[in-house]
């Protein structure tokens, strides 16, 4: 294989890696904003909204759950960011395999009759792994990789149309697949939520772990295992 088809093969693994994690990102979203009401555990921008008007219709405790689900998702990209600096060429298996334990604690723990402490784990276990998943790709090729961040997807993709309008080579596809992507996990999540509640989780947990085991695999065979 020469060093050019080298390349565009590992654009492709990092395309269909994106295009895997919004998928995830969205399923889960879509899980907890089915079984806890409205929160959001991968989207901050919807949280942060509800954090600043739910006051002013006097629903402090659902404000400040959101705030607390914003604290967590932040804590969540700070572990990433520093497991990524200390495990080397392994870190991207490394946090995917700790995203798949959370999601796993959280489809436990959180049963169709769970309240209380146990719903409170189960968010807080979304919420850290899903900051944390921003920390394994950066970069699909030429494309901004957003793993949890489907505005920011919505606008490169509109920058990059206008770009190829104007006859200057862009990723709008990529950026098209990835939103694509993210909106296929969160009708399947919520599909799942319906049926099963909590236990849906197990999908998504699955397929990280999946992604964990493929990426080892990479590292093994020497492809780069930092993220992009």
């Amino acid at each position: 294989m020469s060093q050019d088809d080298a390349q565009v093969s590992g654009e492709e693994r990092q395309l269909a890696l994106a295009v895997a994690l919004t998928g995830l990102a969205g399923f889960v979203d879509a899980v907890a904003f089915v079984r806890f009401g409205g929160l959001f555990v991968s989207f901050m921008s919807g949280n942060s909204t509800r954090m600043a008007a739910l006051p002013s219709q006097d629903r402090l405790a659902d404000a400040a759950a959101a705030a607390g689900v914003i604290g967590l998702f932040v804590m969540g990209a700070f572990a990433g960011r520093l497991l990524v600096q200390s495990a080397g060429l392994w870190c991207r298996p490394a946090l995917l395999s700790v995203v798949a334990a959370l999601l796993a604690v959280a489809a436990v723990v959180v049963s169709p009759e769970a309240e209380g402490a146990a719903v409170s784990i189960g968010v807080a276990a979304l919420a850290l792994a899903m900051g944390l998943q921003n920390s394994v790709l950066h970069h699909a090729g030429d494309a901004k990789a957003t793993p949890t961040y489907v505005t920011g997807t919505l606008v490169n993709l509109g920058h990059a149309l206008a770009d190829t309008m104007l006859g200057s080579a862009s990723p709008w596809g990529a950026y098209l697949l990835m939103w694509l992507g993210l909106v296929g996990g969160a009708a399947l999540g919520a599909l799942g939520a319906s049926r099963y509640g909590a236990a849906a989780l197990v999908a998504p947990a699955a397929t990280a772990a999946l992604l964990a085991l493929m990426l080892g695999a990479l590292v093994r065979r020497g492809q780069p295992g930092r993220p992009a």
